[in-house]
Formats: C-alpha cells, sequence, structure tokens
C-alpha cells in the first residue's frame, strides 16, 4: 500500500478544521526550516543551466563527502523512480519494513520483490536496497556491512534520506564503486520538502545514463540557488543537529506521560509502541495533532517533532490528556 506521512488533507476532511489548524507530525520533515535568502530574480525567471546544475552537483559533494558523480533530482523520490527502469528488471529484495516506495517502485517498473527481515537475506539479489537510517524504526547498519553487500548483489541502493543527522552511517564516500548508488534527499533535514530536490551519488557511467532520464531540467532554478546556500551552511547543519538531539530525547520523554514505549526512529522522527496506534491517533487528530501509523502494526505510532514552542505545548498537552483517561 503506498500510503504516505503528510496527508494533512485527509486529517481535515475526517476530523474538519482548517490545515492553519493543525501541526502535521506526520512526516520526518525538520519543522524548524532554513531559512529561505532572497534569490536573485533568475532563479525564477531563466532555464537553469548546465553550470548551475554542476555547482549545486558540486555543493552536494562537498556536503555529502564524496567524489562520486552527483546527479540533482526533483526529491528522493525521483531518484527511487527513476533506478529500477535503468536496466532490465531481474529480482529484487528490500529490507523490511521500511519505506513503501521502493518495493512499489520496482514493481511498477516489472521487478519480482521480496522484502526481507535481515540483512543477509539481500545477499544474492538482482537489485537490493537498504534505508540507512531506517524509516520509520530508525534501525541502523555499519557502513562496513552495508559495503560487504555490495559485492553480494547486482546492484546495492542505499537510501540515506535520514543520513544527515547520522554522518557517520553514510557510505557516500564509496558511492563511486559500479553498483552502488546512494541517495540523498534535501528536503527533510533542511524542512523545504516542497523545493523537491534530492541526489543520487553513484559512478560517472551510471549517473550519466540518469541523467540522459532525468532530462535537461530536473530541477528548478530556485531549487538550484536554495540548495547551494543550505548545503554550504556548515554552522546551521552543526547547530540543527544538536538541537534535533535535544528534542527529540524531549520528546521521548513526553511520550512516556501517555504510557508510551519508545520503539525506534531518529532524531527527525521518533516511534512509539502505542498498544493502540488508531486509538491514539484518533485522540490527537482530536487535539488538531496529526501523526503517521502503518498497516502492518495495531500499535506502531511515528511522531515528527515539533516546530515551535507554541506546538511543543499543545503536544504535550494533548499527550498529558490521553494518560488521564
Amino acid at each position: 500500500m503506498r500510503d504516505h506521512g503528510g496527508n494533512l488533507d485527509q486529517a481535515i476532511a475526517a476530523y474538519g478544521g482548517e490545515a492553519t489548524d493543525w501541526i502535521d507530525l506526520s512526516t520526518g520533515i525538520n519543522r524548524v526550516p532554513y531559512p529561505i535568502p532572497r534569490l536573485l530574480p533568475g532563479a525564477w525567471t531563466d532555464l537553469p543551466t548546465r553550470r548551475a546544475m554542476a555547482g549545486l552537483s558540486a555543493a552536494a559533494a562537498r556536503a555529502y563527502a564524496t567524489p562520486a558523480s552527483v546527479l540533482p533530482v526533483a526529491g528522493a523520490q525521483a531518484a527511487i523512480q527513476m533506478i529500477p527502469r535503468l536496466g532490465p528488471p531481474g529480482s529484487a529484495r528490500v529490507l523490511a519494513p521500511t519505506y513503501n516506495e521502493h518495493a512499489a517502485a520496482l514493481r511498477s517498473a516489472g521487478w519480482q520483490v521480496e522484502e526481507v527481515a535481515q540483512a543477509e537475506d539481500l545477499a544474492g539479489a538482482d537489485l537490493a536496497v537498504i534505508v540507512n537510517p531506517n524509516n520509520p524504526d530508525g534501525r541502523r547498519i555499519a557502513p562496513d556491512a552495508a559495503l560487504a553487500l555490495a559485492g553480494q548483489v547486482g546492484r546495492l541502493v542505499v537510501d540515506e534520506s535520514f543520513a544527515d543527522i547520522s554522518p557517520e552511517l553514510s557510505v557516500a564516500a564509496r558511492a563511486g564503486q559500479a553498483g552502488l548508488f546512494v541517495l540523498r534527499s534535501f528536503g527533510k533535514f533542511y524542512g523545504l520538502a516542497g523545493v523537491r530536490l534530492g541526489f543520487l551519488l553513484g559512478n560517472p557511467d551510471e549517473i550519466a545514463a540518469l541523467a540522459e532520464m532525468a532530462g535537461p531540467w530536473p530541477i528548478s532554478g530556485a531549487a538550484i540557488a536554495l540548495g547551494q546556500a543550505a548545503l554550504a551552511d556548515a554552522p546551521w547543519a552543526a547547530a540543527t543537529t544538536a538541537r534535533l538531539a535535544q528534542e527529540a530525547a524531549s520528546l521521548d520523554t513526553m511520550a512516556a506521560t501517555a504510557g508510551w514505549r519508545c520503539a525506534g526512529g531518529t532524531t527527525l522522527f521518533r516511534l512509539y509502541d502505542t498498544g493502540d496506534a488508531a486509538a491514539a491517533q484518533d485522540r490527537l487528530a482530536h487535539a488538531r495533532i496529526w501523526t503517521r501509523r502503518f498497516p502492518y502494526s495495531e500499535g506502531w505510532l511515528r511522531l515528527g517533532l515539533p516546530g515551535t514552542p507554541a506546538e511543543w505545548a499543545r503536544l504535550e498537552e494533548a499527550l498529558k490528556g490521553m494518560n488521564a483517561t
């Protein structure tokens, strides 16, 4: 099932209110976004140039500490949809449970997909996918273990959409080797998902083939300008990483007041075993707080982190109310 967070329109249809009444915690998107700089008019009026695209690719290579070729695309989602079409379909394995678009995109491209629970079970696949750190449970795979898998499968896709907060997990430095792709998301950590920007890291030949598939203008001029500014701002990234770590711990403490057990996550989102996720989501929805539950778990509920003191206060009050009843 291709269900996702960010479906606030469904919450409004079911519970009422306007979008401005709600706190959307159903995604792992940073709710304290990178401050948008003033963009030159050409970012909006001119077609992106190859030079500008190359500048963004270079900025991403520096930020992700990789010698690999880098292709900017319209979000990591675009990369997820493109890679299965790079060659003829075969057998694919996805380390699950995880972000459901990987398996869905592979099946749509004609691949036979098996979802496996252990990383070692990926061996032998024509194409294998791991998300590291994982969504929704935050499962972490050491870089050496991930790289070892690259020699046991035809092509390995490592989705590092949430790795900005865990750079020690990244295999981006090795993404130039044949058969290894690394995906990076811009919108989650930088809180600018509407920009639709992500990056594909790989070896030159395969990235060139994907660039042909993506076409001459895969992203906007505004995305190029914003991406270059944000990726170069190391102090903002360091301060944000520290803040998220502190606030994730605070959210765990608050969730415990509702009797929930932390089941994992990252510092951009937390996963809780609530006992009854449908009931917990419903209670929070009545407080105009939207969360993410999963069709394969009766207990799991995922929450992103609030962005303002007022949002934190509203969530704290709602969680206290749940425990009281």
